[in-house]
């Protein structure tokens, strides 16, 4: 018997999603973390960074974001993941130019800016939280969140941990771009002293470019990504306690650019693109 499920398929900074709407979208399955392994897999399924289902939200949320990571295990938020959720809020009509959203890093509000031809949304600002530096709310097994080390394979590593509804490992290393992510990212992920698994940011100040930084990122349960909300503020974070930047900050990733601005709150901003729209039948996604 056919059992058809229809997702929306978009990207932020080269972060993409699959999303789909269990308000309006009429959804007769339950989304479990091994049907999202299933479809965000990028050789036998669809294929994303991550699943998110948008479901009524409470009390004067607008909706609720569930993230699934491509591993299948649930995120607790997703600055990009939450933008590319607001392109599918606004053409559902959930909220209007100001979406308040439930995540499972709690309650954000996102400022979306549309496109005055189509009305779709092209960009979107979300206002992230305050970062934290509190071992316990990270969490972080450690007296302190800072100039924390390690060394994998001979490579020493200074950085700090941060909290943004999620936790990371900011490292701050010579050049990104020859920074081993892939082979020492995923041991630094499940770094003992964190006990949620970590995402770890590798960055550098961008050179003469002031208020600027570089980063590549290995997120938790996915791997390297082309960019990453969350990790964009919690590394911007880390750069300005360092006195790398100010408090309006550029993070160039693979994928693009991101704007973060720190104060008592972050805000997080960038582009979101739609890519495509379809309607699987999950008999065709059994392991």
């Amino acid at each position: 018997m056919s059992t058809p499920l229809t997702l929306h398929k978009l990207h932020a900074t080269g972060n993409d999603f699959l999303v789909c709407d269990a308000i309006r979208g009429g959804i007769d399955v339950r989304v479990t973390g091994e049907l999202a392994r299933l479809l965000c897999d990028r050789h036998r399924g669809i294929g994303a960074d991550g699943l998110i289902v948008v479901s009524a939200g409470a009390g004067r949320g607008d909706c609720t974001m569930t993230l699934f990571n491509a591993d299948g295990g649930v995120a607790e938020m997703s600055g990009n993941g939450i933008r590319c959720l607001a392109w599918l809020a606004q053409r559902a009509g959930i909220g209007d130019k100001r979406l308040v959203v439930d995540t499972g890093g709690g309650r954000r509000e996102v400022d979306l800016t549309l496109d005055p031809d189509t009305g779709d949304v092209v960009a979107a600002t979300v206002d992230m939280g305050a970062v934290t530096f509190d071992p316990a709310a990270i969490p972080l097994d450690a007296p302190s969140a800072f100039e924390l080390e390690a060394t994998f394979h001979g490579t020493h590593y200074v950085g700090d941990a941060a909290g943004m509804g999620n936790p990371h490992f900011v490292v701050v290393v010579d050049d990104p771009r020859t920074a081993r992510v892939t082979q020492h990212g995923p041991h630094l992920e499940v770094d003992e002293r964190f006990p949620n698994r970590t995402n770890v940011e590798f960055i550098r100040a961008t050179p003469n470019e002031p208020g600027a930084i570089d980063m590549r990122v290995w997120e938790r349960g996915v791997g390297e990504t082309l960019s990453c909300g969350t990790g964009a503020c919690a590394a911007a974070a880390v750069a300005n306690r360092r006195g790398l930047v100010g408090e309006h900050v550029t993070v160039h990733v693979a994928g693009g650019d991101l704007t973060v601005e720190l104060g008592e709150t972050i805000r997080l901003g960038g582009p979101v693109k739609h890519v495509f729209d379809t309607t699987v039948d999950l008999e065709d996604f059994q392991s």
